[in-house]
């Protein structure tokens, strides 16, 4: 059938129009780690915030739980997931080639976004372990956490700073943070590590079902890390957060910090990070981890890889570089 000129005219011109910005959608994942730590809510609040103005922008944000830090920069590196949230030191080894990426060499694709919250190493100890101290861990069962977790990799590299390896316990389990409070509390270890925000579930669950207490990382050993490597700081776990925990806890730490690829659209960046910047009062509320959330740190602190150009121009525009 042959078209009357003028309607032909109308949609030969109505194919020129730019079709708007929110009809092309953008699906993105962010890889997080256990659900019952600080990393899988971290994600959700995240996605929370972005999806709220996916009208607008189009970009549609899903959670994803993985075993944690390496398993994400791993993944990241083969365009398996669009962003993470990893330990600030494995951001570190990642984007250099160092430590557990050295086979791999340095992903120079990888790019920060900003930093969350401080997670500090933290040692929970069964009260009738005899656990008192960081040094009382040898001889005793130790979950070392699960392969491909940023607790599992600090975990190895406090082992090897203080001289120690798996024969230095009676046993080594490598439980992934959601099973090590139980394993904890039924017996089957006498101490749990973890590299988390807090509060934190996993923890909260270990000291509510039995009788268990948070143990100090403290020594010259610790010192010497911190002083050595920018991406550690001292940390304290404070009192009164765990029940039969009332003193405050010193220990050292890392951040957590959310990256990307440098492929990622950087509209889509841009996007993301507005979203988490523009609603950062919401961000506080999502989360207790969240509560003291500083925008001039989120942007200067634990990022080891450059700054995403997304990340930059917004950055630019409200004044944070």
């Amino acid at each position: 059938m042959k078209l009357p000129s003028t309607l032909l005219f109308l949609v030969l011109f109505v194919g020129l129009i730019p079709l708007p910005a929110n009809a092309k959608k953008t699906f993105v994942t962010i890889g997080t780690g256990g659900v019952t730590g600080v990393y899988y809510p971290a994600g959700g609040a995240i996605c929370q915030l972005v999806n709220r103005g996916r009208r607008a922008h189009g970009i549609r944000c899903t959670v994803e739980s993985t075993p944690g830090s390496i398993h994400n920069l791993n993944a990241l590196r083969a365009g398996d997931l669009d962003l993470a949230v990893v330990q600030s030191d494995w951001q570190f080894h990642a984007y250099n080639g160092t430590s557990k990426f050295t086979g791999q060499g340095p992903d120079e694709r990888l790019r920060a976004l900003f930093s969350l919250h401080t997670e500090p190493f933290t040692v929970v100890a069964r009260a009738d372990s005899g656990i008192e101290r960081l040094t009382d861990l040898k001889g005793k069962r130790v979950n070392i956490g699960n392969p491909g977790s940023g607790q599992r990799a600090t975990m190895e590299v406090l082992m090897k700073a203080l001289g120690w390896t798996k024969t230095d316990f009676a046993a080594t389990t490598e439980l992934k943070s959601a099973e090590q409070a139980q394993a904890l509390c039924d017996g089957e270890v006498d101490a749990i590590v973890f590299a988390v925000g807090h509060p934190s579930g996993s923890i909260k669950e270990a000291t509510t079902s039995c009788q268990s207490v948070l143990v100090a990382v403290t020594g010259p050993v610790i010192d010497q890390l911190v002083g050595k490597h920018s991406y550690y700081r001292k940390a304290t776990i404070p009192g009164a957060m765990y029940r039969g925990n009332s003193e405050d806890v010193a220990t050292f730490g890392v951040g957590a910090t959310v990256v990307t690829s440098e492929s990622t659209q950087k509209t889509v960046v841009y996007q993301i990070v507005k979203s988490i910047f523009s609603n950062l009062g919401q961000l506080r509320r999502m989360h207790p981890a969240f509560a003291h959330f500083d925008q001039t740190k989120m942007v200067r602190e634990g990022l080891s890889a450059p700054l995403h150009p997304g990340a930059r121009q917004y950055y630019e525009e409200v004044d944070l570089r």
